[in-house]
């Protein structure tokens, strides 16, 4: 086949353009993306924008990503107008904007046309659902945002996002199907070719036939490639593996509402499609490749995931930052994962090193910057290290425009644990008029306990509690090293306050259990089952006790009929209380765990 830009002759610019290969441009503009290059891959994408619907599609993925890493007003209805600008190309018959592929399209063979078409139609439906997921993650941002300055929270914005969002997953169903029937026909075709008999076999006529040059294999009779396939069917695959894991994730006392809504929530299936749009040679491989970091350092140890053991997923996520070493030797975004392998791993010290590259990296990305400041604080405090959290988690507090009420919490907590009382009154007084939210169970939580430690018997080592519940409600506590964990113990011990014995008695069975020392574990657990005093102020200490018990009863085959009724009586017995989801997402995923080790 001729040179496209020999075939037809026109402007340099139209020859330029006719030149392009509008994927590999695309990657490559990510891949600048990832590696710090955001104004410059905010102008390669604007330079071509009005190329093809790939190329104005990364143009308002990079003008979405800065409204998310801002949350500017401004910025987020330019990305809006970028996104559904995208939107109408891709919907549009006869827009003049991607002549290159109509020019293409009628310099090919007739045979070609239908499939080169068919390519063409795919991309574009799969571009259009990627708009309406962005454009649904805007609207709920907007919300959030709006009723934070509001304290107002009506649904119909949740319910619009929520229908666009239908909307995308039916595109990513059909384009999914779609493509791997195109894959199987063209794997079928190639298959039937080699079974042809060999030309020394054939008659004369037979070999005049095969001696003229047949179709290679990346030119098949349809026009359609099995590269072009494998690239298209990696485009997809990010949204359509994104929607089963993130469904998966939802609480199991949503999961009706969810599949009524049509939508589906196999997590191995949403892995396995990300896995392979991260190893496609799509503008998305980049971003499955993320999302896949995330999963396995942020989202399976947080909720304790297909059980509680965490070190396959970490063996996977180690995997993946090593092969991409070289390809993002400057991304903060690679740099923060880094730390985020090596702080579930305890190496705290390490991990400090890794988020404060990351952070210096991200020198022009403000929320990037949050998230580094954020794992620094959190690091600090698995440390003991209350002065350094109290900097980083003040930062936030005055910086971040998200959960400013929360970022107060942590840092009157780790202001108190310093021995600066004073000053943790003070932060725990802005903690009530930074509440704004009143459906966000975290806000909630950081209110409620900032109205308790305002009282005149605040001291340090309630504020070490303080500072000890959240590393355990936030999984932490298994990140902290012995000599942290004997040193927690000691300071609950010496706390002598009715109010909060239940609690106590809570992060003392969870230390010990960090601890290995599964008999005393056991015991501070059975005490946090049965305290009655604290319950109306600790309202999740008995569930979670239960659950925790549970979990350690499971490990042995004599009492893991017991286990399981515990868990169930956490899940059954006990309603309204803080971050019931949570425990019920854990509790889910537990016995779901343990129903396959029992199948054979």
């Amino acid at each position: 086949m001729a040179d496209p830009a020999e075939s037809a002759p026109g402007s340099v610019e139209e020859e330029k353009t006719d030149r392009i290969n509008d994927a590999e441009l695309a990657l490559r503009g990510i891949n600048m993306l990832l590696n710090n290059g955001f104004k410059e891959s905010d102008e390669l994408f604007r330079t071509y924008r009005n190329h093809s619907p790939l190329m104005s599609f990364g143009a308002s993925f990079v003008s979405f990503l800065n409204a998310m890493m801002t949350f500017e007003e401004e910025k987020m209805q330019v990305a809006h107008e970028d996104l559904k600008a995208t939107e109408r190309m891709c919907e549009s018959e006869n827009t003049g904007v991607i002549e290159t592929i109509k020019n293409k399209i009628k310099r090919s063979a007739d045979s070609q046309r239908s499939g080169v078409t068919a390519v063409d139609r795919l991309q574009r439906q799969i571009i259009i659902a990627d708009c309406q997921v962005y454009l649904a993650v805007l609207s709920f941002i907007k919300q959030e945002l709006s009723a934070v300055s509001l304290d107002f929270n009506p649904p119909t914005a949740y319910i619009k996002g929520g229908w666009i969002l239908r909307k995308a997953w039916k595109m990513y169903n059909k384009c999914y199907s779609d493509i791997t029937h195109l894959q199987e026909g063209s794997r079928r075709r190639a298959s039937q070719q080699q079974a042809m008999p060999s030309p020394s076999l054939s008659s004369s006529s037979d070999r005049s036939r095969s001696s003229s040059p047949g179709p290679s294999p990346s030119h098949r009779p349809d026009g359609v490639s099995p590269e072009v396939l494998d690239r298209l069917k990696g485009s997809v695959s990010f949204g359509y593996g994104l929607f089963h894991l993130c469904i998966s994730m939802v609480p199991p006392h949503l999961l009706k509402i969810v599949n009524l809504l049509g939508f589906p929530g196999d997590r191995l299936q949403g892995l396995s499609a990300l896995t392979y749009a991260s190893e496609s040679k799509d503008m998305k491989a980049p971003l499955a490749t993320l999302a896949l970091l995330w999963y396995h350092t942020v989202v399976q140890p947080f909720f304790a995931l297909d059980g509680t053991d965490t070190q396959a997923g970490l063996t996977e996520a180690k995997s993946i930052l090593q092969q991409r070493e070289a390809t993002y030797p400057n991304s903060s975004l690679f740099m923060f994962f880094k730390g985020r392998v090596q702080r579930l791993e305890c190496q705290i010290t390490s991990a400090l090193t890794s988020f404060s590259d990351a952070l210096d990296l991200a020198s022009d990305q403000r929320e990037i910057q949050h998230v580094c400041l954020y794992e620094i604080g959190w690091c600090s405090m698995i440390e003991l290290n209350y002065r350094e959290a109290y900097r980083a988690f003040e930062r936030l507090k005055t910086e971040s425009r998200w959960s400013q009420c929360y970022y107060a919490y942590l840092t009157g907590v780790c202001q108190g644990a310093t021995g600066d009382l004073e000053g943790a009154v003070s932060v725990f007084k802005d903690v009530q008029k930074l509440f704004k939210r009143k459906n966000n169970q975290i806000e909630l939580f950081s209110m409620k306990r900032a109205e308790k430690l305002r009282s005149p018997s605040l001291s340090k080592e309630l504020c070490i509690l303080s500072v000890i519940e959240i590393l355990y409600l936030w999984k932490a506590l298994a990140n902290c090293s012995t000599a942290k964990l004997q040193t927690m113990a000691q300071v609950l011990q010496g706390i002598d306050d009715a109010s909060c014995a239940g609690l106590k008695n809570l992060l003392l069975g969870a230390i010990n259990k960090c601890l290995h020392k599964t008999k005393d574990a056991i015991q501070y657990f059975h005490l946090a089952v049965r305290d009655e005093v604290g319950r109306l102020t600790n309202s999740y200490v008995q569930p979670y006790s239960c659950y925790e018990l549970g979990c350690v009863l499971l490990n042995t085959p004599e009492s893991a009929g017991k286990g399981r009724m515990l868990m169930l009586q956490a899940k059954e017995d006990y309603a309204g209380y803080d971050f019931e989801n949570r425990l019920h997402v854990r509790i889910h995923s537990a016995l779901a765990s343990m129903s396959a080790a029992a199948q054979p």
